[in-house]
């Protein structure tokens, strides 16, 4: 990695304008920090500029935000469709493109070749290897995963993921950028599933089996890990929320690299197959 890299990110390159990213956007955008929010459609860039104003509407509606603060940030993001574009004068760019490592291997070697050399490189990715992502961009050293959670503006943790070859200024930089956008920063090794995924899916994938063995509704299944145990949402409408599709990709991944403990439950597969995703579908486990 080169020395120069900055002790202050101004400018941000968010690839991927869906949930997760528009939510990243925002957090920066609202922080201070220049944002080119990229994605490969228009009008995929439409919805998350739609997203980001209704999440700003809400936080000035709640005396989070003033109303200057929110035009301010909104001024900050900017579109394209153009990878090059977005990461021509990034200080930091945070890929949260689909949970595929075909595509983000592929995008890590763009970055490799475009992004400038003083540029960390963060991949938002829940489960996936950093160490195989980093490899990619012939500068692993500058490769960090900066998972986040959804929803991205209220949600305060940011897992920072070191790879096997991240550098202790990439961290360090992560650290600081956490930091500036008012996120708890935790550390940890590039593992399988991580701290966070490991935890939160195990209990996902139990509390489908359970469904799945009629031993209680779903209602009650969430009702007893909100009441008995404070959990904020149940694993089940934390499943819808998050996309069952992705809870059934990141099962897949545990499963090979873990053991039994993660094989997907049938009734999870039906419900993917059959396009209950959760509350971006309008039905999962609940109705929408």
């Amino acid at each position: 990695m080169s020395n120069d890299v900055r002790g202050e990110i101004r400018k941000v390159a968010v690839l991927g304008a869906g949930t997760m990213g528009n939510g990243i956007a925002q957090v920066c955008a609202t922080a201070g920090m220049e944002v080119a929010m990229r994605d490969v459609e228009p009008s995929f860039l439409e919805r998350g500029l739609a997203q980001i104003d209704k999440s700003l509407a809400k936080l000035v509606e709640k005396n989070v935000l003033s109303a200057g603060d929110r035009d301010a940030a909104r001024a900050r993001i900017h579109t394209t469709t153009e990878l090059e574009a977005a990461v021509a004068d990034a200080d930091l760019v945070v890929e949260a493109i689909p949970e595929r490592m075909e595509l983000k291997i592929e995008t890590f070697a763009l970055l490799g070749k475009h992004a400038p050399k003083h540029a960390i490189l963060g991949t938002n990715t829940s489960s996936l290897s950093v160490t195989e992502i980093a490899a990619a961009s012939g500068d692993a050293a500058r490769v960090v995963g900066l998972h986040f959670f959804n929803p991205v503006p209220l949600m305060k943790l940011l897992e920072i993921v070191r790879g096997l070859s991240t550098a202790d200024a990439t961290v360090e930089a992560a650290r600081a950028f956490a930091a500036r956008i008012g996120k708890e920063p935790i550390v940890v090794k590039d593992f399988p599933g991580f701290a966070t995924s490991r935890l939160g899916v195990i209990l996902g994938v139990e509390a489908i089996r359970m469904l799945e063995s009629g031993v209680a509704s779903a209602e009650d299944i969430d009702k007893a890990m909100k009441l008995g145990y404070r959990h904020p949402m149940g694993p089940l409408e934390l499943g819808d929320l998050v996309g069952l599709d992705v809870r059934l990709a990141i099962l897949e991944h545990l499963h090979k690299e873990l053991g039994e403990q993660f094989r997907p439950p049938a009734l999870l597969r039906q419900m993917v197959r059959a396009g209950k995703l959760g509350r971006k579908t309008g039905e999962g486990f609940y109705k929408y």
